[in-house]
């Protein structure tokens, strides 16, 4: 259906020129020296729906880490393994589509999402991706039960795969909702949220999995699964009390509606009729510009550019390692570690990783997303070159040497390019188009981490490539290309309003230029506030 925005009420915009002023002046780069908690103080309400709307991340955190995990106990080796030298192990082919499904249905779910929540709003997805995450475990729960182990084990890849398409969904609509009703100061600290909801469900589902080894049989990686339930109830309670968004109402032309829900995300002293009229204005001058917005506008004309963008930080996360680090258990196990030992590490790494994620909420507006992505992009490669070369030693130093490497680098990246990333693809797309780049993103993101997930087993299993540790100069190489890429493709954008987003990508500037580029409004009143470039 053809959605166009309602034209602005004389109540809320006397003119065009004066808004675009207005929303120039409010949200310009001077927002981005404030600091974080009186900006935390400042928009309370938004702060605590987008930190409740990130329980929904911590659903997708758990199942990151269920397959890799729960593989590693010996109960569910015995179940859909095989015997090799003595003990149990899961087959390549099946541990590689098992990894591989649920990034699969998340490329599914994320075209689903980012179509259905412009049909019938951010809310209804929610709740959708919500009740069918919950059909999902059930069908996970139960795929012991088949006699042939065969369907055990084409139950589970089912069951992963309906649960990836749930996940789609609902970080689709997560992230969409955040980049749409965040201010631009937290825009950056809030949406990394994302990696930090993430490591908390690894940790949740890594805790659960180490106590439920004191469980016999199948029991064990049963409470795993039956511990994702209530992930999947909590975001259906939100949404039946979370505000719709209102970039999305005002796209609608309900305008009063949308000026309602902007009043339960701000507090007293905002302005939020202005607020929608500068949305307004935004929304107004895209429809001018391009009426439709299908997703065959996403690779037309500047948007190509910007959902290139989009795309390429969706998959970052893949090339500085992800998948092989929600793995670390049973890649240790691999290397030669205990199946305890392996799990205490992987807790431990999730620890750090979690710390740095909460560090880097400071960090992403003090530094910026580009110089972020840089610095932790370029030590990851030289940690997993290190790693690799380990690798070519054999002994009880290598094996602990390669498990402290994987968390120090989940630790670097959880500080820099694993949030910045998510940040970067929230703030690149334009408002019109937002909803679809987002799920253009994260399918991206399901086609790298199903990709990884096929071919990192064939590496590192010892029924396959046996690489071990020497996995890490793969890694490395795959760093190194996601540095040179994000050097030449990714822009700076923090502190930008999402009008200066636009109007940045219209002029066509280079990727460099972005950080030194100044709105219209900064131009006039120069650097010393005397007048155009400062002059008297």
């Amino acid at each position: 259906m053809h959605e166009t925005a309602a034209k602005p009420s004389e109540d809320f915009v006397e003119d065009v020129s004066r808004s675009e002023v207005n929303a120039n002046t409010n949200n310009a780069p001077s927002q981005g020296h404030v600091p974080l908690w009186q900006s935390l103080k400042k928009w309370p309400r938004v702060v605590g729906y987008n930190l409740a709307l990130s329980s929904a991340i911590l659903l997708y955190g758990y199942d990151l880490v269920i397959v890799g995990t729960v593989s590693a106990m010996p109960a569910f080796q015995y179940r859909f393994g095989m015997e090799l030298g003595g003990k149990y192990i899961i087959p390549s082919e099946w541990l590689s589509l098992w990894n591989a499904a649920s990034p699969i249905g998340m490329m599914i779910g994320s075209l689903m999402g980012g179509y259905y929540q412009d049909r019938g709003g951010r809310r209804l997805a929610l709740a959708t991706g919500s009740f069918l995450s919950a059909i999902a475990v059930a069908m996970c729960y139960v795929a012991d039960l088949p006699d042939d182990i065969e369907s055990r084990r084409g139950l589970f890849f089912a069951g992963k795969l309906f649960q990836g398409l749930c996940i789609g969904i609902l970080l689709c609509v997560v992230q969409t909702y955040m980049s749409e009703v965040l201010p631009v100061v937290l825009r950056g600290p809030i949406i990394a949220f994302l990696p930090i909801f993430t490591l908390l469900g690894q940790l949740i589902g890594s805790i659960v999995v180490y106590t439920s080894l004191k469980h016999k049989g199948s029991q064990s990686y049963r409470i795993c699964f039956a511990s994702q339930w209530p992930f999947s109830a909590v975001p259906l309670v939100l949404s039946a009390i979370l505000p719709e968004s209102p970039t999305w109402l005002v796209r609608r032309g309900r305008t009063e509606k949308a000026l309602k829900m902007q009043r339960k995300l701000d507090t007293a002293e905002m302005n939020s009729e202005q607020i929608i009229s500068d949305l307004q204005i935004s929304i107004r001058a895209e429809e001018e510009e391009r009426g439709t917005h299908n997703y065959m506008d996403c690779f037309r004309g500047i948007h190509a550019w910007r959902t290139f963008i989009v795309a390429f930080a969706s998959a970052l996360p893949q090339l500085f390692g992800l998948q092989l680090l929600a793995n670390a258990s049973y890649f240790m196990q691999i290397v030669g570690m205990s199946a305890t030992n392996s799990l205490i590490f992987l807790i431990l790494g999730i620890g750090l990783g979690l710390i740095a994620n909460v560090v880097s909420l400071w960090s992403l507006n003090a530094f910026g997303r580009r110089f972020l992505i840089l610095l932790t992009l370029a030590v990851a490669t030289v940690l997993w070159l290190a790693m690799g070369i380990a690798g070519c030693f054999t002994g009880i130093v290598t094996i602990w040497y390669t498990a402290v490497t994987m968390m120090i680098i989940t630790m670097v990246c959880g500080l820099g390019i694993w949030p910045a990333s998510h940040v970067v693809a929230a703030e690149a797309s334009s408002l019109q188009l937002r909803a679809k780049t987002q799920g253009i993103g994260w399918f991206t993101s399901g086609i790298t981490t199903g990709v990884f997930s096929i071919i990192l087993p064939y590496m590192y299993n010892a029924d396959s490539g046996n690489l071990r540790g020497k996995t890490g100069f793969v890694m490395a190489g795959f760093a190194a290309v996601g540095f040179l890429a994000s050097w030449f493709s990714i822009p700076e954008m923090k502190g930008r309003s999402p009008m200066e987003i636009d109007r940045m990508f219209g002029l066509k500037l280079s990727t460099r230029a972005f950080r030194r580029w100044e709105s219209d409004v900064a131009m006039e009143k120069g650097a010393d506030g005397l007048g155009p470039a400062g002059e008297a």
